[in-house]
């Protein structure tokens, strides 16, 4: 029977490249800066890598249908390179087909790689697919901000949400995230807003305003991932481990039936059960110490709360109001900035978050390290819209507890 992975697969080491609007740099050039910070952290040589996976949600504007530009660029060793795509989920993807093969024993070391070059497409927001006759997932209507904003008005009107206060709750998660991204270098945007500055921005698609939505950018990150035993063996002392992977895609149920309410993503739910089980969590607010979540909307990160189960049902306003997820708060999200200050390159934005989880539990952070030890970090990538859409959840943490 099915144990899962937990402790069975351990981060040898990890990149991350600096995310922004990289017009003189190819993906060959953010690849290399992830990578070369990974294998250095790793203390590694690239020959050693036995398998690779690649996470892109728009092929055709960063490597094209395969692998290779990657092998190519970081002259893997002729070693099989698996390309990946899962919407917006597309790095967790990488990261599970890496862990899950060192965790078979298909292979010692594995590579799991996310990239995304958006900003040459010329694009405001994610570049218009043009494959086949029609836009490739079912049900999308309207505009991303339009259909996130859906989610502010089912939520507000389920729980009796005073518009005031969420508008306010909402804007505080963008605070919030400002002031973290303003102490990480490798954000896009880092420049602190005012509450007001966010209140009163232009409105995109109500109650979501300017400083509500995520932008566009170009990045890339990496983890090198082994077994506990083999990572001993090269050297490494403190090591943290994955202690569980879930991923749940949208069946159809909240389109074709009458039981979903528009408040909250339903996926997100069944991936944060099943791995606070593989990782044997009971109480995910209190044994948790870092949370990582999908920020495309201030709303989003806001119902992505009640999700996970670390606010109370209707208890996310009041939690986000009273500064539960500040840096300094009981439990920090986004201490890094999240996707509202790294921007979204598709395929990189999963492995970003880990990554973040990853120096903190190291006490590798800098300026924004949290002082507290933190020993569990969870991150959670979403792709695809409300009502379709595809979660995954990873969490990570030092080895042995």
């Amino acid at each position: 029977m099915a144990s899962g992975i937990k402790d069975k697969v351990a981060i040898l080491g990890m990149g991350c490249a600096r995310f922004g609007e990289r017009y003189a740099d190819g993906v060959e050039e953010l690849a290399l800066e992830a990578f070369n910070e990974a294998l250095a952290d790793a203390g590694i040589d690239v020959t050693q890598i036995g398998a690779a996976w690649l996470g892109v949600g728009f092929d055709a504007m960063s490597v094209g249908p395969s692998g290779i530009p990657l092998a190519m660029a970081l002259r893997l060793p002729g070693i099989p390179v698996t390309k990946v795509e899962n919407y917006c989920a597309s790095g967790s993807e990488a990261l599970r087909g890496a862990a899950y093969a060192v965790a078979s024993g298909a292979c010692d070391i594995a590579l799991a790689f996310g990239l995304e070059k958006l900003k040459d497409t010329g694009y405001g927001g994610l570049p218009v697919r043009t494959r086949g006759t029609t836009y490739d997932m079912v049900g999308v209507v309207g505009s991303a901000p339009g259909m996130f904003a859906q989610i502010a008005s089912a939520y507000r009107a389920k729980h009796g949400i005073q518009y005031g206060d969420l508008k306010r709750a909402i804007a505080h998660v963008s605070v919030k995230s400002h002031d973290n991204g303003a102490r990480n270098p490798k954000a896009h945007l880092r420049k602190r807003v005012t509450e007001e500055q966010v209140m009163n921005a232009p409105m995109i698609a109500d109650p979501l305003g300017l400083f509500d939505c995520c932008g566009v950018s170009d990045g890339a990150a990496c983890a090198i991932v082994t077994t506990p035993e083999i990572a001993r063996a090269l050297g490494k002392r403190d090591l943290v481990s994955i202690k569980a992977m879930a991923l749940s895609t949208s069946n159809g149920w909240e389109l074709q039936g009458a039981g979903w309410d528009g408040s909250y993503f339903h996926t997100t739910r069944i991936a944060a059960r099943a791995a606070y089980a593989e990782a044997g969590i009971a109480n995910p607010r209190k044994e948790l110490d870092l949370l990582e979540v999908h920020d495309c909307f201030s709303v989003t990160e806001l119902v992505t709360m009640e999700d996970l189960g670390v606010s109370a049902e209707g208890g996310a306003v009041r939690d986000v109001l009273d500064g539960v997820f500040d840096a300094d708060g009981e439990l920090p999200c986004q201490i890094d900035g999240g996707l509202k200050c790294f921007g979204h390159p598709i395929g990189a934005s999963g492995l970003r978050m880990i990554y973040e989880n990853y120096l903190q539990i190291l006490g590798r952070a800098g300026e924004r390290q949290r002082q507290d030890n933190p020993v569990l970090g969870l991150s959670h990538n979403l792709g695809g819209m409300p009502n379709q859409n595809v979660s995954a959840v990873v969490i990570v943490g030092a080895h042995g507890t």
